[in-house]
């Protein structure tokens, strides 16, 4: 089934691991992950040949060059290999899916389409994960990777990664979410792979951190120190050297501690502090790390938000003297144009760069749009032909469609430029081809990221890495931290892999035991629910698939959940609630839930303490309760999260359906003739939606359906004598006005 193709003896080695375990596999970017990749789903189709192979990847410019290598080495019709993307059509996407053999997707558009049953895991016998260190939290690969190991009658499952991150509980996360039985890492240092390692040349290019910089820098740190004095009287107990991480963690604590109705000053004022401190920060790394330029832009925001906000976080920044000197001094500076001694230093090293190798292919990596733009202005003035390359987010004006990043990533491997002047898009898998040098703007304290930056260079033949750091800076910290978490990586795996089956057995008992507690509804029983397409990445939705109920997405406009053909459902989350008394929408909306069905429910979720969210009165909060409940005759229910709603939804969903029968998925205004001629037959006594379509294509018409004689209604199945009578006597009795 191959072609074009030998494989080297450590991909033949992962090969066989992966042939009989789930395995997540570690090789550094150039190694060839996709190989591994192709190799399996070989084995895979050979094995099992009436099966299909699912590749999931984080973004389209990925899929397609996964699907580019797949049809080149493999010798399967090119028709038969596929790309699902956000652009096709859901129908079609589930047409492509029966004549597929390959499919290689984005992980977001395919769990829609699982949830919808376009797509059925049951028939894969390989799936793989590109960039398996995504598999954390509410991705979604977690939940993919989960129901797959639950329907297939096949299952192996391939997990591809340049760095699974530093943190231990992260790996043993990953592990868990993937249900993975084997590891296989490999470094530059393993010796199957030393020979295949392309020689990487760095430099660490320090540069002066200007005396004019220090004395606004001095003038941020004095009004952190104040603002982090204070928030220890209040109780705040981090210390001086509290790092971003950890003020971000202290905001998230205080913020819940809100939510749970504590409103005590100390807690309010804290939450300011914290988020003053916060702002502080950004703004000594944009100083530090970036330029004037993007601290003076920063600066401005803050004061013209000053202007209109509410948000005293910002109001007590403007009226603190450190900080104001602050940005009178980055103001000045500002005015006479005085640039980070970054940019200078990048632009001679790309200067020389260029004239020893015209055609050279150079990547600038940096944490912020701002500075990829000044960047590239900065090196059309030196005549470098770049480009900027971002992600597709509109933001300071700037984003590229999946179309316009192709159609720069295709220009730069001709050399149609020199510099591709990139965010952090372009460092996650693109397979750009003899790429000479990558240049980083500032380290990164990530060792992921670290590593997908470098991996950009030196994948074919020898490359570069050149690392710009401002002495005495976060730059300096920042370089070391991302060293010593690389480090740490390949230690957490190598002792992971000794422990791997002693994990995995408790994973599995774990998992099994609360599978079979969660499932609601028997196996026998087919229960519904349909959900606004607009709710398909709640997690309800999938703790409904859990439970064991059939779920569809649609468009609702009236709902978020029909439970049944007569109960519409509107979830409303604690905050969500409260916003929607301020701005005036709730009403309208209960309005248009009572109008379209028999029975309407609003659900509000959280744990939060609805009088305590927003500053609204209580009376306002209460008025509007019983205004639903009293005026619209709307009960109220509450759920503390996700998981307690799904469960009341399923038990409305199977206490209606067991007394309906059938369930129909229309609103209670169908939109199609189809649907209406659906609806009405359905709406008849012991006639469900699968009779009433049954009913209307033996006889044609709700007419013929009317007029059809016992005998005829009979032998259609699913209608038995009492059905046929009842039905009977509903057509033809005289209606008496009472």
């Amino acid at each position: 089934m191959l072609r074009d193709f030998t494989p080297r003896l450590y991909q033949q080695t992962i090969l066989g691991t992966a042939a009989l375990k789930n395995t997540l596999v570690v090789l550094p970017t150039g190694l060839g992950k996709t190989a591994i990749a192709f190799l399996l789903a070989a084995q895979r189709l050979s094995n099992y040949p009436n099966s299909k192979i699912l590749l999931l990847s984080p973004t389209k410019p990925l899929c397609e060059q996964h699907l580019e290598t797949f049809r080149r080495h493999l010798d399967i019709p090119p028709e038969k290999i596929v790309l699902f993307t956000g652009n096709v059509p859901p129908e079609k996407r589930g047409e492509l899916w029966k004549e597929a053999t390959i499919v290689i997707s984005t992980p977001q558009g395919l769990e829609n389409d699982t949830i919808n049953q376009r797509v059925k895991l049951e028939e894969i016998s390989l799936l793989i994960l590109d960039e398996a260190h995504h598999a954390t939290g509410n991705y979604s690969y977690v939940w993919l990777a989960q129901q797959y190991e639950k329907v297939s009658r096949f299952p192996r499952i391939l997990a591809l990664t340049a760095s699974p991150g530093s943190d231990l509980e992260k790996i043993r996360e990953i592990v868990q979410n993937l249900k993975i039985e084997k590891i296989e890492v490999r470094t530059d240092k393993d010796p199957d792979v030393k020979q295949y390692i392309q020689p990487l040349k760095f430099n660490w290019v320090k540069v002066e951190f200007p005396e004019e910089f220090k004395k606004i820098q001095q003038q941020l740190e004095e009004c952190r120190k104040s603002k982090l004095l204070e928030a220890q009287k209040h109780g705040l107990n981090k210390g001086l050297n509290v790092t971003k991480t950890e003020l971000l963690g202290v905001q998230r604590e205080l913020q819940q501690t809100v939510a749970a109705g504590n409103r005590d000053f100390e807690v309010l004022r804290s939450i300011s502090l914290v988020a003053e401190v916060i702002k502080v920060e950004h703004a000594l790394e944009l100083l530090e790390s970036q330029g004037m330029y993007q601290l003076h832009s920063y600066f401005s925001k803050i004061q013209e938000a000053g202007k209109s906000t509410k948000v005293r976080a910002v109001k007590n920044l403007l009226l603190d003297h450190h900080f104001k000197s602050a940005m009178f001094l980055a103001d000045q500076l500002q005015q006479q144009n005085v640039q980070h001694p970054k940019l200078p230093k990048l632009c001679q090293v790309l200067q020389e760069e260029v004239a020893a190798n015209p055609s050279a292919k150079i990547i600038v990596f940096t944490q912020y749009r701002q500075s990829a733009d000044q960047i590239v202005k900065l090196l059309a003035e030196k005549s470098i032909s770049a480009s900027i390359f971002v992600g597709q987010a509109k933001k300071e004006g700037i984003g590229f469609s999946q179309k316009q990043q192709k159609e720069i990533l295709d220009r730069f491997r001709v050399g149609e430029f020199s510099v591709l002047v990139a965010t952090s898009v372009a460092e996650e898998g693109l397979d750009i081809p003899k790429v000479d040098k990558v240049i980083f703007y500032e380290p990164v304290p990530s060792a992921i990221r670290s590593i997908q930056r470098r991996g950009r260079t030196g994948r074919l033949e020898k490359g570069e890495v050149t690392v710009l750091i401002t002495q005495g800076t976060r730059d300096e910290g920042y370089r070391w931290s991302s060293f010593h978490k690389e480090k740490q990586m390949y230690r957490n795996l190598e002792a992971l892999k000794k422990n791997l089956s002693l994990l995995q057995l408790d994973v599995s008992a774990e998992s099994a035991a609360e599978s079979s507690l969660r499932r609601f509804i028997p196996p026998d029983q087919m229960v519904a629910i349909l959900a606004d397409h607009r709710e398909k990445d709640n997690k309800i939705v999938k703790e409904l698939i859990e439970m064991g109920l059939s779920v569809r997405t649609g468009q609702l406009e009236s709902a978020d959940y029909l439970v049944s053909g007569r109960v519409g459902v509107e979830l409303k989350k604690v905050p969500d609630f409260v916003a929607s008394i301020i701005d005036g929408r709730l009403l309208e909306q209960v309005r248009g839930l009572k109008n379209s069905f028999d029975k309407a429910v609003l659900i509000i979720e959280g744990e939060e303490d609805i009088y305590a969210v927003r500053k609204v009165h209580a009376n306002a909060i209460r008025g509007m309760l019983s205004s639903i409940v009293l005026d619209f005759g709307v009960p109220v229910l509450y759920t503390r999260n996700p998981k307690d709603t799904a469960g009341l939804l399923a038990v409305m969903a199977k206490r209606e359906q067991e007394r309906d029968r059938d369930f129909s998925y229309h609103e209670r205004k169908p939109q199609t003739m189809k649907e209406q001629q659906e609806f009405l037959v359905s709406s008849l006594p012991g006639v469900g939606v699968q009779t009433a379509r049954k009913l209307l294509e033996k006889f044609g018409s709700v007419k013929s359906v009317v007029n059809a004689t016992k005998e005829e209604l009979i032998a259609l199945e699913g209608v038995g004598e009492k059905t046929a009578e009842r039905l009977l006597k509903l057509f033809e009795e005289e209606y008496k006005k009472e």
